[in-house]
Order: structure tokens, then sequence, then C-alpha cells
């Protein structure tokens, strides 16, 4: 119940800063479609192409690299929420306030994670639909299957995302390191493909561990490939499932540990 209140709120509050300031949110889509529709240009298309516009293969692989971007941003702000997030209420004095609520610190940022992260869907679903429409590349709207993978990408980026959040708490100056986990995170989902099997072993290994591997290679089967329920099938999607469940509960944990830590030394809300 205290999770429904707290998300209510957090909808409320969202709700009402995008109605009032929706001229900047309308902004931020069309510069995000902007520039990475200029990236795409740039890594896909010579003078030539760019003249006579883009064909059949080009859009594909186009439209795969553009979504490989988004999963990889979606997962940038996700676990940014907990590293940069925790660090601004940290210092404004904030995080001391919300751990002394009556639903804690887990219960808030679950709240406004999710929150977040439908916001985030839906303005990313837009932003590749204009791309695709913009490279004559292919989606495919198998909602159930996306649904499905949303919803095991987003367990799984919150688990990581306490993960790093407890760090937070217990070093406080982590954002240099967040940086590199988060921008590592977008790679990796824009050159995630089935091909990972052919990877070396340890390397293959560490890109299953990794949140957002098979994530991104179910979500691009499901929306370019178009194979919609055989997804269910592969092996990236059972990956997706164990690593979902491991850092769950390993973030929040882990998570928990580190806060009481905090707590004890007299240190949460310090900066």
């Amino acid at each position: 119940m205290g999770f429904l209140l707290v998300l209510k709120a957090e909808l409320v509050r969202a709700f009402i800063i995008m109605r009032r300031y929706w001229f900047a949110t309308l902004t931020s889509i069309i510069i995000g479609y902007g520039v990475l529709l200029m990236l795409i240009l740039t890594f896909f298309y010579n003078r030539s192409e760019i003249q006579g516009w883009a064909d059949k293969t080009i859009g594909e692989n186009a439209t795969n690299w553009a979504l490989g971007f988004i999963v990889g941003m979606f997962a940038f702000g996700i676990v940014g929420l907990f590293s940069q997030g925790l660090q601004g209420m940290a210092r404004s004095g904030e995080l001391e306030q919300v751990y002394m609520s009556p639903h804690g610190l887990i219960t808030n940022f679950l709240a406004r994670s999710f929150v977040a992260s439908v916001s985030s869907i839906l303005s990313s679903a837009l932003m590749l639909w204009l791309i695709a429409l913009s490279v004559k590349g292919k989606l495919h709207a198998d909602f159930g299957p996306t649904l499905v993978l949303l919803a095991l990408t987003y367990l799984n980026l919150i688990g990581f995302g306490f993960m790093v959040g407890g760090l937070v708490l217990v070093f406080k100056q982590t954002g240099q390191i967040a940086i590199l986990i988060r921008t590592a995170l977008i790679f990796l989902a824009i050159f995630a493909t089935k091909d990972v099997e052919n990877w070396w072993l340890p390397a293959r290994l560490l890109a299953h561990i990794l949140p957002i591997t098979d994530a991104a290679i179910c979500l691009k089967m499901v929306l370019i490939e178009g194979i919609g329920t055989d997804v269910f099938a592969q092996d990236s999607f059972w990956f997706l499932i164990i690593s979902s469940a491991i850092w769950t509960f390993l973030g929040i944990s882990c998570f928990k540990i580190m806060e009481n830590w905090s707590r004890d030394k007299g240190t949460l809300g310090a900066y």
C-alpha cells in the first residue's frame, strides 16, 4: 500500500511537470531525434547515399543501431537516477528527509524509477518510430513480448541501479565511475547481437552478467527481426530472466546493507 501511495504521488508530480513544461518535453524529443538521426547518417551513409536516400539494408542496420542506442540511454537514465539522484539529494539535505519518511528510501526510489521508466519508454518509442520512418527501416509492434521484455529490463536495471546507489550512500563521490559504467552500458546495448555467443568465453560470460546485454538482444529480435513470441524460446531470454532475478535480489539487498551501514556511521545525508 505504501508503494502505491508513493507511486500515485510521483505520477501526479510527473504529470504536473509535463503539463507545465510541455514545451521543454517536446523540445527534448525533437532534439533527441535530430541528434540520433545525425549520428545515424554519419555512421551509415556516405554523400551519394544521402543524396539517393536509404536502401533497405542500410535502413534495417540504422534502425537496429538506433534501438540499441535508445535501450542504452534507458539504462543510462535508470542507473543515473540512483547515482546522480542520490548525490543531489545528499547535497540538498533531501536524502535524510526521504529516509525518515514512513516509506523509506527503497520504496521512494522504486516509485520514482517506475514513473521515470514509463516516461522514458513513451518518449523513446516515439523517437524510434520517427527514426524508422526517416531511414525506411521496419519495426514490428508485438506488444505482448515487448511489454514482457521491458518489464524484465526494468527489473534488471533497478537491481543494478540499487547496487550503484548503495555505493553512493557509502562513498558519496562516485560520479566518475558511475559515468563510466553508464557509458559502457550504452555501447554494450548498441553492439549487443546474437553473435555474442561467438565471443571469447570470459567476454561472453561478462556480457551475460551485465544487465543490458540480453535485454537489448531480445528487444532487437522482437522489434526489428519480428520473431514475436518465439523470443521466449531464445537463450538470451532465459539469461535475461536469471539476470533480472539475481540483480533485483542482490541490488536491493546490498542497498539495504549499505544504507544501514551509512546510517549507523551517521553519514547517510552527509556529502
